[in-house]
Formats: structure tokens, C-alpha cells, sequence
């Protein structure tokens, strides 16, 4: 047997942690430097190491952890209270860029950029680009004193629609990929699991209120457990008998698990899981398939070309959408430039097209280009949308207060301890 991968893991980890602080020095996602390991320590560039069964498969398990920790994250409240404005834009700034990214994708197969690319390929390409992150745009919103603006609300809470909006329409997008695919059967299916997963929501939450009942506050961690165990059987339900992807019952489970009393530690359990060792090999794998060689004359103008599709489509149909809610110009161009960035959803959709056959290897660098153009951009298209504008009165935002305190946890959890320490130290009796 060899132990070849605890080194390979070794230098995963560490890679991506110092180019994940390098990147963040520079207002752009720890995300990005995982990309930047995976891409200088893959073939692309050092040869060091190389996409493995194991690798590829806690890479699965990753995407899994992830989307499953979004679901646990998405308030399904709040989407309710989200109203018209952040419904409007969110819709909006899911049609356009999925209509612009397929027709770009369309017309780049009849230039020669892309050839034999397929239909399916360019509907999967304008999938790609519906996704957005705002981790960016909350960070330079915060800086600029506009989180807890009319703007700021409104792109928060289309943020949170949009995930969910692209989550729909890469399921029904990648249950299309199959041989033979009846469109009908394909719908039938996705109501079919739509169906399951209410019933199995239903049951798991008076489960968990039931066994909550029981431990009458003790043996807590056998919530993260059991949590666990219902996001692994719904990812493999959804895939083995419904034809929808794992990573949508993952999604699905952490919906569950949001309704349920002990929603917020199992999320914390969760997160330390993901960060420290699941996230960065998923994203370091994405950085390691990427085959920069290939990046020849055409490919390179594709990918430049897809980045101004990426940005302009959020711009105009995220505007569009609030223009439609009755904001000014100004305001529709600052709440376009605030959903433009791309992020972890983009990635996990193209990886998803790559393992599924419908992407080809050489759009990887593309998608990946096109991921960091947005996370360099979106800050200085803000910065440039809002420059001298007086700031606003603010107002009440729930969904800033959560970004908030998703920020304050580990400093409040590690005030605790080191509370704790001192109280200890100080009741030690001497010897």
C-alpha cells in the first residue's frame, strides 16, 4: 500500500491556505488561491501532482459538504421576506446570462473556437455563468458603507434566490445529459424527487425534534452525525433513482437541517469539516485538471470574450430586473456591478459538466479565467458605480446582520475559551 497520499494531501493543504491569505490580502476569496495551488502544483505548471481515484473522490465528497453547508445556511424565511425586488433581479439576472452564455457558446462553435461542441455544451456553458458570489461584494459593500443599503438588501437577497434558481437549473440541465433523454420522463423525475424530498424532509425534521426531546440537551454530537447520514443518502438517492444531481439532494438535506433546532451547531460542525480539509481538495482538483498548454490564440480571446459575456450579462439583466422594481439608472448599475462576481457555484457547475462527459477539458481554463476576472473586477466596478455618491441613510437589513454574524463566530467562540482558560487558571489550587 502507499502512503504517497498523506504527502499529496500534506501539500494540498498547505498550498492552498498560503495562496488562499496571499489572495485575501488582495480582496479576492481564499477560493481563488486554492485554484492557484491546485494550477501551480498540477501538470499545468510544477507537475507535482496529479488528479488520483482518491483525490477525485473526497473531491465528490467536498462539493457534497458544500452545497450541503449552503443549504444549511439558506434561510428559507428570508427567502420569503426577500420580496419583489430581490425575486425580480435574481430571476433576471438567471435568464440573461443563461440565454447570453448559450448563445455565446452557440456562436463561438461557429466561429472555430469551440468545435464540435454541442447544444447541451452551450446550455451547460450559460448555466456556468447564472451563478453568483457575493462574498466580494459584501466585503467592498462594508467598505464603502453601502451593506445595509436599499442597494445592498436588494443584491443580498437575490444573491440568495439566484444560488437557489441556478441550483433548479442545473437540474434540469444535467438530467438532460443522458443518451436518449425524454424531456417528459426528465420532468417527471425531477417532480418525482421534488416529491421525495418534501416527504423526506417532513419525516427527518420530526425525527430530529423527536430525538431532541430525548437528549433532554446532552450528547450533542451525535446531531452532526446523523446530519451527516441524511445528506450522503439524499446526494445518493437523488443520483441512483431520480437522475438529479448528488450535490441537489445535498442541498436539499441542508434545507432539512435548517428547520430544525439544532440547525446552527451542526452548521459550525460542518464548516471547521469543510474548510479544513474537503473545500481546498476540491478546488485545488479544479486548479489540477486545467491544461494551460492548450490555451492557444483562439482559446485565449474565448476566454477573455466569455468574461465581458459573464460581467455584462449580470449588469443587464440584475439592472434589468430592478429597473423593473422601479429603481433609478444609477442604482440598477450598482446592483448589476454588486452581482457580477463569480464564485464556488460557477466552479462546482463546470466540474459537474466535466465528470458528466457535456464539458470539454479545454473550457476549464476558460471557466476558471473567467472566475477570477470577476472576483478582480466586481470590487473596482463598485468602487466605480458608487464614487461620489453621498452616503445614504441606512436602514434595518437582516441579511447583513447574518453576514455579520457568520463573520463574529470564531472570534466569539475563541473569546470564550480564552475565558475559560483564565477562569480555570485562576480556580487551580497551588501545589
Amino acid at each position: 500500500m502507499s502512503y504517497h497520499y498523506l504527502l499529496d494531501l500534506a501539500l494540498i493543504l498547505l498550498s492552498t491556505k498560503l495562496l488562499g491569505m496571499l489572495t485575501r490580502r488582495f480582496q479576492m476569496p481564499q477560493v481563488v488561491g486554492a485554484l492557484l495551488a491546485g494550477l501551480i502544483l498540477g501538470p499545468a505548471v510544477l507537475d507535482v501532482l496529479t488528479e488520483t481515484e482518491f483525490l477525485s473522490q473526497l473531491s465528490e465528497l467536498g462539493v457534497i459538504v458544500i452545497l450541503f453547508t449552503a443549504g444549511m445556511t439558506t434561510d428559507l424565511q428570508e427567502l420569503k421576506n426577500a420580496g419583489k425586488s430581490g425575486f425580480w433581479v435574481a430571476l433576471c439576472g438567471v435568464l440573461v446570462p443563461l440565454a447570453m452564455g448559450t448563445a455565446f457558446g452557440w456562436l463561438a462553435g461557429k466561429v472555430g473556437w469551440l468545435p464540435d461542441n454541442t447544444l447541451l455544451e452551450d446550455v451547460f456553458l450559460g448555466t456556468i455563468l447564472t451563478a453568483t458570489s457575493v462574498s466580494i461584494t459584501v466585503e467592498t459593500l462594508k467598505e464603502l458603507g453601502r451593506l445595509d443599503t436599499k442597494v445592498g438588501g436588494t443584491i443580498l437577497a437575490a444573491a440568495l434566490i439566484d444560488d437557489v434558481l441556478g441550483l433548479i437549473a442545473l437540474t434540469v440541465v444535467s438530467s438532460l445529459a443522458g443518451q436518449g433523454v425524454n424531456l417528459i420522463l426528465v420532468l417527471v423525475k425531477i417532480a418525482l424527487f421534488l416529491v421525495f424530498a418534501v416527504v423526506a424532509a417532513l419525516l427527518a425534521r420530526k425525527f430530529f425534534q423527536w430525538m431532541i426531546g430525548q437528549a433532554d440537551g446532552k450528547n450533542l454530537r451525535r446531531y452532526p452525525v446523523l446530519a451527516f447520514v441524511l445528506c450522503l443518502l439524499m446526494a445518493y438517492c437523488a443520483e441512483e433513482f431520480f437522475g438529479v444531481a448528488d450535490i441537489i439532494g445535498a442541498f436539499v438535506a441542508g434545507l432539512v437541517i435548517a428547520s430544525t433546532p439544532k440547525a446552527k451547531y451542526i452548521e459550525v460542525k460542518f464548516t471547521t469539516l469543510s474548510y479544513l480539509l474537503l473545500t481546498p481538495i476540491f478546488f485545488a482538483g479544479i486548479g489540477i485538471k486545467v491544461e494551460i498548454p492548450e490555451l492557444n490564440g483562439g482559446l485565449l480571446s474565448f476566454s477573455l470574450l466569455l468574461l465581458a459575456v459573464a460581467i455584462l450579462s449580470k449588469v443587464i439583466g440584475c439592472g434589468l430586473g430592478a429597473r423593473m422594481c422601479g429603481f433609478h439608472r444609477e442604482e440598477c448599475l450598482q446592483v448589476g456591478a454588486g452581482m457580477a462576481c463569480r464564485g464556488e457555484v460557477a466552479l462546482i457547475v463546470a466540474n459537474r459538466g466535466l465528470s458528466m462527459g457535456v464539458l470539454s477539458q479545454t473550457l476549464m481554463t476558460p471557466v476558471i479565467i473567467t472566475v477570477v476576472g470577476c472576483a478582480i473586477l466586481t470590487p473596482i466596478m463598485l468602487k466605480l458605480v458608487f464614487r461620489g455618491e453621498a452616503a445614504p441613510a441606512l436602514r434595518e437589513n437582516g441579511l447583513g446582520d447574518r453576514y455579520r454574524e457568520a463573520e463574529q463566530l470564531d472570534y466569539v467562540s475563541e473569546q470564550l475559551l480564552q475565558q475559560n482558560r483564565n477562569m480555570m487558571k485562576k480556580n487551580k489550587p497551588d501545589t
